[in-house]
Parts: C-alpha cells; sequence; structure tokens
C-alpha cells in the first residue's frame, strides 16, 4: 500500500519486505539527461518523449513539486521502460527513505539535505547521488565531504553539482558556479559528475562545454510554473544537452 498522505516525511507507509527479484544495486547505467520535478504522469510522459532518460520525484515537503508515493506510483507506472527513475529526499530518516525506495524500486536515491556521509552508507546497497551547493569557494566543502565518505568506505554512486542558495534545497533556478568545478577532478575518485543548477535550452550547451560533466539535471529550466513542465522547453532542453553531452554520439 502506498501512503497517499501529501508529502510529510513523519507519515510513511509501514515497512515492507523488499518486492522478490528487486536488487537495488543492479541498475540500469548512469543517465545522460534528468529532468526533476515531475509531478504528474502527463509530464513524465513528456519528458520521456523528449527524450530524457531519468526523472526526478521529490518528497521533499518543503518544494512545490513534492509528491507522495501514491502520485510517485502512478508517474512511475506511466513511464516507457528505459527511463530511470530518481527520489530526492532531504534530511527524511535513512530507513523512511530506504522503505520508499523500495516500495516504488527507484533506481537511484538522490540525498539533497544536510545528510552526512554516513547516511549513505545506511542506504547501501542502495545506488546514493549526493547532492551538494556549489557556490564560489565552496569546492572545498564538496572535497571534504568525499573525504569522509572515503574514509568510510561508502563513496556515493554520483556527485550532483547543485547552486548554492541559501537555506534552500535545489529548484530554486539559480546558476552554480562552474567554474569552481573545471579543476583536476581526482577528488572524485572516477565518480560521475550530474550539472545542476539554473540549467536551460539557452545555457546547457555552454555549461556542458566549461564542466565536462556526464550528465545534467533541471527542473525550473523546462517549466511554465513550478511543477508543470512545459513540452517546447523540454524538447529544446534535451536536444541542446543531447547535442553538447555527445549522446547520439555514444560518448560516455
Amino acid at each position: 500500500m502506498f501512503s497517499d498522505v501529501v508529502c510529510k516525511h513523519a507519515v510513511v507507509s509501514p515497512p515492507q519486505k523488499m518486492n522478490a527479484g528487486y536488487n537495488p544495486s543492479m541498475k540500469p547505467t548512469m543517465f545522460r539527461i534528468k529532468i526533476c520535478g515531475i509531478t504528474t504522469p502527463e509530464d513524465g510522459q513528456l519528458a520521456a518523449e523528449a527524450g530524457a532518460d531519468a526523472i526526478g520525484l521529490n518528497f521533499y515537503a518543503g518544494s512545490p513539486r513534492c509528491v507522495t508515493e501514491a502520485m510517485a506510483k502512478a508517474i512511475i507506472d506511466s513511464l516507457p521502460a528505459g527511463v530511470a527513475k530518481v527520489g530526492v529526499f532531504v534530511n527524511m530518516p535513512p530507513t523512511n527513505v530506504a522503505d520508499i525506495a523500495d516500495r516504488l524500486q527507484l533506481d537511484w536515491i538522490q540525498l539533497h539535505g544536510d545528510e552526512p556521509p554516513e547516511a549513505i552508507a545506511e542506504l547501501a546497497p542502495r545506488r546514493v547521488i549526493r547532492a551538494l551547493p556549489c557556490g564560489p569557494g565552496g569546492l572545498k566543502t564538496v572535497v571534504a565531504f568525499f573525504q569522509h565518505c572515503k574514509a568510510l568506505g561508502s563513496m556515493p554512486a554520483a556527485l550532483l553539482a547543485d547552486a548554492a542558495a541559501g537555506n534552500s534545497y535545489g529548484g530554486t533556478g539559480r546558476t552554480a558556479a562552474w567554474s569552481e568545478l573545471v579543476l583536476p577532478r581526482e577528488w572524485l575518485h572516477g565518480i560521475p559528475l550530474v550539472l545542476a543548477g539554473g540549467l536551460t535550452p539557452e545555457n546547457v550547451a555552454k555549461a556542458v562545454d566549461t564542466v565536462q560533466p556526464q550528465s545534467v539535471d533541471t527542473a525550473s529550466g523546462v517549466e511554465s510554473a513550478p511543477g508543470r513542465k512545459y513540452a517546447p522547453l523540454l524538447k529544446s532542453f534535451v536536444s541542446a544537452a543531447k547535442a553538447s553531452l555527445r549522446v547520439d554520439a555514444g560518448i560516455a
């Protein structure tokens, strides 16, 4: 049973056994273009039709793009095969995150709050994307976080670099400090970099050319209103992202 309580972190469905045959560590290869903040099956279908290979489902109550488990299940059921499902969580207890991820059979868990490296270890073997803000001088914090993860022996499956936005947790439309990411990346230890933060059809090509990420992620950049995706913007963004990431050319 899926909870239809609207985005309350303290209210989750009772823990259930993992579905037979579901192995959260055996998932598709790294996505390239993620459309985050999907709130309806129709918008999920629009993202897939535009060519995105991942969608984000936001379970953070403070977001205008928050969905319940029941809403997320309806969106997931409407998606074509091959589109990765990413659950976005902010400061939710790892046990609750794991319960939701397993019930919905999410492909990725994105931690977008103040979660410590220990949360990644608690969520193993599920694949975790750790979102961290990247502002002027902010890379030191990111490097320190990864060093802590390495010391624990529990690295995230990917890093999502977002814009620094004070007390906000993503989805603000602010642009990340791209110049901070144009550095030798030994500190990433080979982990894929997902670039987010204010990406639009107009700037995604420049962002990719500057930062050279493996993947890109947008929410507000393809919306007519918060939580409402706009088909022409989706198509333009995906087209520009594919060209700059050289997706059709098979470049990893």
